[in-house]
């Protein structure tokens, strides 16, 4: 048979929908219906070098550039799909939203001059648990529009609980100094962008960046998929 016409029969009888509100999807449509990608909580970060994640790390550690692609707000879409891709297994929901980030920061200053991608790393036994890990999902989306080299070069050391439901410092305690560098001299004089899901109170991005500020001459840029929006 025809891959066509098996594609097209497949989809018959299972169709491809929308995962927010659950319309079959039309060709050239990935993820959202085109209605629901035009509601997207964008926050448009990149555009403002005083946005909220930036100042919620000023004063913390030294970072040159953050931004955050999407609000996440409770049942809200941006919680849709980060369920699909942490808990459901749904790697194609990462890599669509990270092709979409990607064409967003495509034209900002200090992307077009980053050196390499660096996903927030889990810890082994959680990555052999989950199977992958959602930041470098979404690295690879990025990577796509962005044709920026992806470095692992960033590892957990010590395995932690889920931050869902802690307190700030209780979330700051449980990643402090969890994170270590591997061949710290391949980042020397390098323009970084550090990649997560989720941030909330930036505790993780914070443990990361201490780490990576003790490289020389290094900058560094944070970008996470969504923000907590209270």
């Amino acid at each position: 048979m025809n891959l066509n016409l098996l594609s097209g029969v497949l989809d018959l009888i299972y169709p491809v929908v929308c995962f927010n509100c659950g319309n079959a999807l039309v060709k050239h449509e990935k993820i959202l219906c085109s209605f629901c990608s035009l509601k997207l909580p964008l926050t448009n970060f990149h555009n403002d070098p005083f946005n909220v994640m930036a100042k919620s790390l000023w004063g913390r550690v030294p970072v040159d550039f953050a931004t955050s692609f999407l609000y996440f707000r409770k049942s809200g879409i941006t919680q849709i799909l980060l369920h699909q891709l942490k808990y459901a297994e749904r790697t194609d929901v990462g890599k669509d939203l990270g092709n979409r980030f990607g064409t967003q920061l495509k034209d900002n200053s200090f992307v077009a001059r980053a050196d390499c991608l660096i996903p927030v790393p889990l810890h082994a036994k959680k990555l052999r648990a989950r199977g992958y890990n959602q930041s470098e999902v979404i690295c690879k989306g990025m990577q796509e529009i962005l044709n920026i080299p992806i470095l692992n070069n960033l590892s957990r050391i010590s395995y932690t609980d889920s931050q869902t439901r802690k307190r700030r410092f209780d979330r700051w305690l449980n990643v402090s100094e969890k994170f270590v560098i591997t061949n710290p001299e391949s980042l020397e004089g390098k323009r970084i962008l550090l990649i997560d899901d989720v941030f909330t109170t930036g505790a993780t991005l914070e443990a990361c960046c201490e780490v990576l500020n003790t490289v020389k001459n290094i900058s560094i840029g944070a970008a996470t998929l969504a923000i907590a929006a209270y």
